[in-house]
């Protein structure tokens, strides 16, 4: 086992690299780290995605480029060990996506599971898409958010993702005119009681302050819920940049700890997860 991390040490389980729709390397988002004080950080480039979802490849480590994926990761860690740098994916959840998870992140320590795309692979559409927001004008943000969190339960019952990222991504658009018009607690309540049954830990992600949300993702009455149903949390940047690296960490462990979390779950290298203190 590796040897347990000193309290509110810098943590960062969710980061992306130009291989998949960031823009840095793992060398530079390592350096950041670094930089920042981090003591362990989780590459988490996306893949999984048929063709049909994203034709182009650029969102996702398409397949043919896995094996240089890992081998950039590998050189970027090998060049900085003072950092524990874990090799992971973000692997978005769609009907039938098991099979390709298991084929395409061969090798991965951390697995986190994302619901971007609502709808069957040849008709739906992603909720976090700034240039085309389709769905949510034919839809309306009620019936987006009714059917992400049916969408995200089911997501949750895939064994194979150890922390569901940004749990409440359809808060994306909440300041640009698609804020929901019900009362959200009901899903809120769902949501907490899938975590906690399917044996999930989540995600405290920075990103929404980043991304016009005004807030962290999840929102403070999921992640009240989060603790109150005794779901693990992770915490990560969602960084796409090497600036975004580490990105208010520090201040998501106090967040987190005044809804009543008194540590967060913390992957290491060797396989094995801590919950490291963070009051």
């Amino acid at each position: 086992m590796a040897t347990p991390l000193p309290a509110r040490s810098i943590v960062d389980t969710h980061t992306h690299t130009h291989f998949s729709d960031g823009v840095g390397t793992f060398m530079q988002n390592a350096d950041a780290a670094v930089a920042a004080g981090c003591r362990v950080i989780v590459s988490t480039d996306h893949l999984t995605l048929p063709r049909i979802m994203n034709p182009a490849g650029d969102v996702q480590v398409v397949e043919g480029e896995l094996a240089a994926h890992r081998a950039a990761w590998q050189e970027a860690a090998d060049a900085h060990p003072e950092l524990e740098y874990i090799y992971g994916f973000e692997c978005d959840w769609y009907e039938g996506c098991e099979d390709n998870i298991v084929r395409w992140s061969e090798g991965a320590r951390v697995r986190l599971g994302s619901v971007h795309w609502l709808g069957a692979q040849d008709d739906g559409a992603w909720i976090d898409d700034a240039t085309d927001q389709h769905i949510w004008q034919e839809l309306g943000p009620d019936e987006v958010w009714r059917r992400y969190a049916a969408t995200w339960c089911r997501a949750c019952e895939c064994p194979l993702f150890d922390t569901m990222a940004h749990p409440d991504l359809a808060m994306r658009f909440v300041n640009a005119g698609f804020a929901p018009t019900i009362d959200l607690a009901p899903l809120w309540d769902e949501m907490a009681a899938c975590a906690h049954d399917t044996g999930k830990r989540v995600e405290l992600s920075t990103a929404g302050w980043r991304k016009g949300v005004g807030d962290y993702y999840p929102a403070e009455g999921l992640l009240a819920r989060f603790q109150q149903a005794e779901v693990p949390l992770t915490v990560g940047s969602d960084g796409h940049m090497p600036d975004d690296i580490c990105d208010g960490i520090l201040k998501a462990y106090g967040h987190a700890a005044r809804f009543g979390y008194r540590s967060i779950d913390v992957p290491r290298a060797d396989g094995s997860w801590e919950a490291m203190p963070i009051v």
